[in-house]
């Protein structure tokens, strides 16, 4: 791809170990918006190094397989992770369609408030494609954060309006319209669309003022590969990028999910 010679690219060898899942907690806190929201925390069998806070992808949830996985693995090495339902999915309270990204960053910090009044305070980001934009813009509000990890994130939100790209005519005259996405009907208003288009990333990511790993595929049809050189070239080091080399978006073969794991797991304990 152009622009190739700005990455800093590992190829890492971490071999796998498929064991015994660790112990999941089901917890439950107040969102952003005041409703309920469904969490688990993944916790290691042993003593705990640290601690990490995961956003899950557009319109997805904290149960995706590959989001276990992910945890599974850094479980493994001593982090617990805190995963949750954005307001209004999976088994979170709530209406979808009056949430949009701002509020889904706001839960971010929600969720990041309750491991320090409950557990601990994060000091690992992750986010899974759109997730990956909130914890971009989430950690400038989050002080305990010293490692941000983005997983086929794009380089700025409003890149998820293609997933209703028919519909945005819709959107804009009735003000609202009823989208099918990944199988499901959710109802996107035009101030969610207008939110995303008001949101600009380059900023947050210039002054990160962390440590950052990005994982993408370059062969993702969902968030193409340009939006990590786009991410990885704005950003200030420390910071690396891994490839995905054959995944596809949602990391569905447990290898690539598991990959990702391994290796961020490892590259975080330098910084935590």
């Amino acid at each position: 791809m152009n622009g190739i010679a700005h990455f800093l690219i590992y190829h890492v060898e971490v071999k796998p170990n498929y064991t015994t899942p660790m112990p999941s907690k089901k917890v439950q806190f107040t969102g952003a918006l005041g409703e309920t929201l469904a969490a688990k925390i993944d916790l290691p069998d042993g003593d705990i190094k640290a601690c990490a806070l995961f956003a899950h992808c557009f319109t997805c949830s904290k149960d995706l397989r590959a989001v276990g996985n992910i945890t599974s693995e850094l479980a493994k090495i001593g982090i617990a992770t805190f995963r949750f339902d954005f307001t209004g999915l999976g088994q979170s309270s709530g209406d979808f369609a009056d949430t949009n990204f701002s509020s889904n960053v706001d839960d971010l910090v929600a969720a990041a408030e309750y491991m320090k009044e409950e557990y601990d305070a994060p000091s690992i980001l992750i986010g899974h494609s759109l997730g990956g934009a909130a914890v971009l813009q989430g950690a400038h509000r989050i002080e305990s954060i010293k490692a941000v990890a983005t997983i086929g994130s794009p380089a700025e939100p409003s890149h998820v309006t293609h997933n209703f790209s028919l519909s945005l005519d819709e959107i804009e005259q009735n003000g609202e319209a009823e989208v099918t996405l990944a199988g499901r009907s959710f109802t996107i208003k035009k101030q969610f669309v207008d939110d995303l288009e008001e949101t600009s990333m380059r900023r947050y990511i210039r002054g990160l003022d962390r440590a950052l790993i990005i994982f993408h595929s370059p062969i993702d049809n969902t968030v193409g590969i340009e939006n990590a050189q786009k991410i990885f070239v704005a950003a200030k080091h420390p910071k690396s990028f891994i490839s995905l080399d054959d995944a596809d978006h949602l990391l569905t073969d447990q290898e690539d999910s598991r990959y990702v794991g391994r290796v961020l797991g490892t590259w975080a304990e330098k910084y935590v």
